[in-house]
């Protein structure tokens, strides 16, 4: 493809940035003009500050071994360089607020795998198939920012994207209240399964922040666009509990769900099997051929089995029953590095090509 966006990776040394490293290799729509990670890595080989620390099953991609890290505090020299970024860092909240702004602020586009702006009530919270409407607001963050070009797009946290997409596509029945269990891999903390070694023998029921972000986020990603800001849903009511599991990759959920319109098994199934995103997305090289795919067998979703459904980005479904307490439940799975992070970032990048955004 002629025209390619020239992009950069902020936080190209950490796992997600890895991930985005690979995905970017040879891509038709991108082309890798930085990479970047802290101060202490500047003027450093990628493949020297790598060294030791690749957690990727794919080898490191030839055209990057080679290339200079940036610091990503040089922001004036690297928005020179790229139309966008994809911001995959690991500072504070408020850090990385402030980069990510002052990113945007000099005309670079910036797909965030942060949470840090996940709040922000002119910044898109992107699964694109579901809600890529709230695009619309763009144009009012960019008046906030004083910016022509530049603007943030989040992509939610990891731990919703197993469930939510199946929930979206039941939307007409109007679900009222959920009650789920997600169980994560440990690449979901950066870490390898051998180098997170509290974790062999053992389920930890605690990771701190997921379970508000799996609640409040969906309710945005469900939302409306309102004048100048995102207004949350304000249904279903949603509580979440997160635990850890000694699983490599793939974040799997236990959903049960109560209906204002309650459906029949059939229908459910009808929903998920024949839920289509808009035509341009289904186009896009990280799209999969389906969004969401339906299990039959009793024992399935399995992670080992399915995570890598789609390219890694599908949903898929399995085990929908009738609840004693709840209307149904039912077992979904996705990738959590490649649906949940680095691949949901490139296929929202993806669509802000196609849409003309960027």
């Amino acid at each position: 493809m002629e025209n390619k966006v020239k992009v950069g990776i902020l936080g190209a040394t950490g796992f997600v940035g890895q991930r985005l490293a690979v995905l970017l290799e040879n891509h038709p729509f991108f082309d890798v003009e930085v990479i970047a990670a802290s101060p202490a890595s500047k003027g450093k080989k990628y493949c020297e500050s790598i060294e030791g620390r690749w957690k990727l099953n794919e080898k490191i991609p030839e055209y990057i071994k080679n290339m200079t890290l940036e610091s990503v505090q040089d922001i004036e020299k690297i928005s020179k360089k790229v139309q966008l970024v994809f911001c995959a860092l690991k500072l504070s909240g408020d850090e990385i607020r402030k980069i990510e702004e002052e990113y945007a602020k000099q005309e670079v586009v910036v797909v965030s795998n942060n949470s840090a702006h996940r709040g922000t009530e002119d910044v898109p919270v992107l699964i694109p198939e579901l809600n890529n409407q709230h695009l619309n607001i763009i144009e009012a963050q960019k008046k906030r920012l004083g910016s022509k070009k530049g603007f943030i797009v989040a992509k939610p946290n990891c731990s919703l994207q197993s469930y939510l997409p199946a929930v979206y596509a039941l939307r007409e029945f109007e679900p009222e209240v959920i009650s789920l269990t997600t169980y994560q891999a440990v690449s979901g903390s950066g870490k390898r399964l051998e180098e997170y070694t509290s974790i062999h023998d053992n389920i930890i029921p605690y990771i701190g922040g997921e379970e508000e972000k799996t609640e409040k986020e969906s309710l945005k990603i469900l939302g409306v666009v309102s004048e100048e800001k995102i207004q949350n849903a304000q249904e279903p009511i949603i509580s979440s509990q997160c635990v850890r599991v000694p699983v490599s990759e793939g974040h799997l959920a236990a959903v049960s769900i109560k209906f204002k319109k309650r459906p029949s098994k059939e229908e459910i199934i009808e929903k998920w099997n024949n839920f289509k995103a808009d035509k341009d997305i289904e186009a896009l090289p990280m799209s999969p051929e389906k969004l969401l795919v339906y299990k039959t067998e009793e024992d399935r979703p399995q992670t080992a089995l399915d995570r890598d459904e789609g390219k890694g980005m599908s949903i898929t479904i399995g085990r929908l029953r009738e609840d004693n307490i709840f209307d149904y439940k039912f077992i979904c799975l996705s990738h959590n590095t490649l649906r949940g992070a680095a691949g949901g970032a490139m296929l929202t990048a993806e669509l802000l090509k196609v849409r003309g955004l960027v």
